[in-house]
């Protein structure tokens, strides 16, 4: 044997044999059985019109009905009309349903819409155009006295002979609000006693809705004006204040308010998070590290509890968070809090898997994630799997290498979901189109 080999290379090695002798392959040093060359799954792929997925689609696409082919008339010319025509008839919705993309993050709009249409909510108040011949330089604020004056003069053209009671009535109201003191039930029974002197909170309402929300109240002139720009100013287009709440009429809807018994930190997550109590309680929350660390000081051994969680919508939503505390309950709750609190935005290929393989690195842990197909499944560590199933991801393979310090895999998992890169920001850098840089076409639709 040559010294200048080393012995392991001439015992597997193939070039060590002579020539004249069989080629031996190298020996693995594993029992799986090598992986001479790609195979082919054992089941074969799974289109979108054997689940019904298109037809689910296409059936959200419906035809104009009567009723709305009299209404088009109105907003389009008959040229336009023909087009529209046209396009319907030419335009199959399952091709609308194959091709067209729709979201479904947690950000998306809860319904189809041009943007023509103004929300009053949502949009900036539209301004009406004032008469010709009115300069809106001339308006100006009124003061105390002339808002007064204003006022009573509503009062006494919405009711006369009552201005004298409502003024009363509005008072006692505004005693009521400002008076901290007072329990809910004799609150309630004061207010239904003045509210039933001026006919009660309908009328009410309606004399509050003429008077305090017109902007003749804020708003004067110097000059005389037309009946015309007072009709325009008096409009909800030039109201002084917000517009009111609308009320839902669907009975399906409820409105609750929280009780008093509620854990004033979940309200200050509500508030840190803009999420609902309701949606707070349905995040999904899986404690994955739990261990006591001790602090030595002058005073001796500190031992505290040390928690680590993960929170997830099943939906596209994953946070972790960490916490200590002396209290092990006080320390699982810090931890659940940072975690709901952390929560972001996971990007997530065909709502199941994850786009490409992607690495992570925390500490001495390096991992690797991989994308699978559909029934895959989750074959990764159990700490990487629970990950996964509050994220809503269900097809992922992993594998960790060197450390499995539960702690730096959790993190780098973390890291190395949110480095994925999405496939319409590669095009966008490169400035082409998404279908130059994925090239994959599945129904018509590029995924």
């Amino acid at each position: 044997m040559s010294i200048s080999r080393p012995a392991a290379r001439c015992l597997f090695s193939a070039s060590s044999v002579p020539k004249s002798t069989t080629t031996i392959p190298i020996r693995s040093f594993h029992c799986s059985s090598p992986k001479q060359k790609r195979r082919r799954p054992h089941y074969p792929s799974i289109k979108a019109s054997e689940l019904g997925l298109i037809d689910e689609q296409a059936s959200k696409f419906k035809p104009y009905t009567e009723a709305d082919k009299n209404l088009l008339p109105h907003k389009y010319s008959p040229e336009q009309l023909a087009a529209i025509e046209a396009g319907e008839t030419s335009i199959d919705p399952r091709d609308l349903a194959t091709q067209a993309a729709f979201r479904d993050d947690p950000w998306r709009l809860n319904y189809l819409d041009d943007f023509s249409r103004h929300h009053p909510l949502v949009d900036k108040p539209l301004r009406e155009d004032l008469p010709p011949g009115f300069d809106p330089k001339k308006l100006r604020i009124a003061k105390p006295t002339e808002m007064a004056n204003n006022i009573s003069n509503s009062l006494l053209d919405a009711e006369p002979g009552m201005r004298d009671q409502i003024l009363s009535v509005g008072s006692e109201m505004l005693k009521l609000d400002q008076d901290n003191s007072l329990s809910r039930e004799r609150r309630e029974a004061q207010e239904s006693r003045l509210m039933s002197q001026v006919g009660g909170w309908e009328k009410w309402d309606a004399i509050y809705q003429s008077t305090v929300h017109s902007t003749s109240n804020y708003f004067v002139a110097d000059d005389p004006v037309s009946e015309a720009v007072r009709k325009k100013l008096d409009g909800p287009a030039f109201s002084a204040l917000a517009p009111t709440i609308p009320k839902i009429d669907d009975p399906s809807v409820k409105y609750s308010s929280d009780s008093d018994d509620t854990d004033p930190r979940l309200i200050r997550l509500a508030q840190q998070t803009g999420l609902s109590l309701d949606e707070i309680r349905k995040v999904r929350v899986k404690i994955l590290v739990d261990h006591f660390v001790v602090n030595q000081t002058r005073m001796g051994k500190i031992r505290s509890a040390y928690i680590l969680a993960v929170a997830g919508n099943g939906n596209g939503l994953l946070g972790i968070g960490e916490s200590k505390s002396v209290e092990p309950n006080e320390a699982s709750m810090g931890a659940r809090m940072a975690a709901i609190r952390n929560m972001k935005a996971i990007p997530r290929y065909e709502q199941r898997t994850i786009y490409g393989d992607v690495e992570g690195k925390v500490g001495a842990v390096e991992l690797k994630l991989c994308q699978r197909p559909p029934g895959f499944g989750l074959r990764c560590q159990h700490l990487i799997f629970e990950i996964a199933r509050v994220a809503g991801i269900y097809d992922l393979s992993a594998k960790v290498m060197r450390s499995r310090n539960k702690m730096n895999v959790v993190k780098a998992t973390f890291e190395a979901l949110m480095r994925q890169k999405n496939p319409e920001d590669i095009a966008r850098a490169r400035g082409r189109k998404m279908v130059d840089v994925r090239k994959v076409y599945y129904a018509g639709q590029v995924l």
